[in-house]
C-alpha cells in the first residue's frame, strides 16, 4: 500500500494504521460526544455520507446511522440487490458516482477485505471508514471496545484482557491486538483448539479457558461464526456452551472487579449465560451505545476541514 500515514488522514482502515496520539483524540472526542450529543450540535449539516454494507449488520450499520444523523449529515444507504452492481458495475465506479453526487465519505463493509483497500488504492475522492473487512479487521469495534474499558477502569495499562471464543475468524480479536497492547494491556486469547490462530498466538499468549477467565480483568467474548467456517461445527449450542462458553458457574471464577464484554451480535446460551447478559459486571449495551460516540469521532474527524486525524 501507499504510504500509510498519508492514506490514514484521510480513511479509516485498521488500528493498526493509527498511532497512539490518534487514538487518544478520537477516544476524547468520543467522550466529548457522550456528554454533548443531545445539544443538537450538527457541524456536519447538509453534508452527505453513504453507507455500503455488502454483508448483514444490525448494530454497525445502526450505530453508524446514528452517529451519521447526530452529526447533521445526510445518510444515503445502498442497497447491493437494487443497485447497478447487479449489472455489473464495479465498487469503484459506484463509490465514484456517489461522490459526484456530492457524498464525501462512505462506511463500508465486505466480506473480502482486499476490496476496501484497492478502494482505497484507487482513490475515488472521498474518505472511506472500514465498518468490517472479511477476518480481518473492525477498526471502529476496536476502538469502542478501547473507550469502554477505559471509561469503566480509568486506565488500560496493565490489564489483563481475556479475548476468548472464535479466534480464526474474528476480525474483532485482529483490530483490538492492535489497539489493546498499544495502551499497555496484557491481552490473552483462548477458546476451542479448532479455532485457534498461530498468528495470533504469537501476539498473544494462548491460555486454557478456566485460567482466562480466573485472571483477566475484562473477560471480551467472541460469536461463533459458523457462516464462514468451511465445515460445520461438531457441537450443540449448549454442548459449546458448557464446553467453551460464560456459563453461570465460570463467571463465579471472575474476578470481583472485572467485566464482560462482547461486540456482538450475542447468543445467549451459547457463548454466554443469557442471565449474564445484562449483570452487574457486563458492559454488553454499555458497548453499544459507546460505538454511536466513537463513531462520531471518526467521522468528525475524516470530514473535519482542519484533517485532525
Amino acid at each position: 500500500m501507499r504510504d500509510t500515514c498519508m492514506v490514514e488522514r484521510r480513511h479509516l482502515l485498521d488500528t493498526r494504521y493509527l498511532t497512539k496520539e490518534q487514538i487518544t483524540e478520537i477516544l476524547e472526542r468520543a467522550a466529548f460526544w457522550e456528554k454533548n450529543h443531545n445539544r443538537a450540535l450538527v457541524p456536519f449539516a447538509g453534508r452527505f455520507v453513504a453507507n455500503l454494507f455488502f454483508e448483514p449488520s444490525t448494530r454497525t450499520r445502526f450505530s453508524f446511522e446514528v452517529a451519521e444523523k447526530q452529526l447533521g449529515l445526510h445518510i444515503l444507504n445502498f442497497s447491493e440487490a437494487v443497485s447497478s452492481a447487479v449489472k455489473g458495475e464495479s465498487l469503484y465506479d459506484t463509490v465514484k458516482t456517489l461522490v459526484s453526487l456530492g457524498v464525501e465519505a462512505v462506511v463500508i463493509r465486505h466480506r473480502d477485505p482486499s476490496v476496501i483497500y484497492e478502494l482505497v488504492e484507487k482513490d475515488p475522492g472521498c474518505s472511506i471508514v472500514n465498518a468490517g473487512a472479511g477476518i480481518l479487521s473492525h477498526p471502529t469495534q476496536a476502538l469502542l471496545d478501547l473507550y469502554t474499558i477505559k471509561q469503566h477502569f480509568g486506565e488500560v495499562a496493565g490489564l489483563r484482557i481475556a479475548l476468548i471464543g472464535d479466534l480464526s475468524h474474528s476480525r474483532v480479536v485482529r483490530s483490538n491486538l492492535w489497539s489493546l497492547n498499544m495502551f499497555g494491556a496484557q491481552v490473552i486469547v483462548s477458546g476451542p483448539e479448532e479455532m485457534r490462530d498461530p498468528e495470533l498466538e504469537r501476539i498473544a499468549p494462548y491460555v486454557p479457558l478456566d485460567e482466562a477467565i480466573k485472571t483477566a480483568d475484562v473477560v471480551m467474548l467472541l460469536r461463533v461464526q459458523l457462516e464462514r467456517h468451511e465445515q460445520k461445527m461438531d457441537l450443540t449450542a449448549s454442548e459449546y456452551h458448557q464446553m467453551y462458553g460464560l456459563t453461570v458457574e465460570r463467571a463465579a471464577m471472575m474476578k470481583p472487579e472485572a467485566i464482560i464484554m462482547h461486540p456482538g451480535p450475542f447468543n445467549r446460551g451459547v457463548e454466554i449465560a443469557s442471565e449474564l447478559v445484562e449483570s452487574p459486571q457486563s458492559k454488553i449495551f454499555t458497548q453499544k451505545a459507546n460505538g454511536v460516540f466513537v463513531r462520531m469521532a471518526v467521522l468528525e474527524s475524516l470530514l473535519d476541514q482542519k484533517g485532525r486525524m
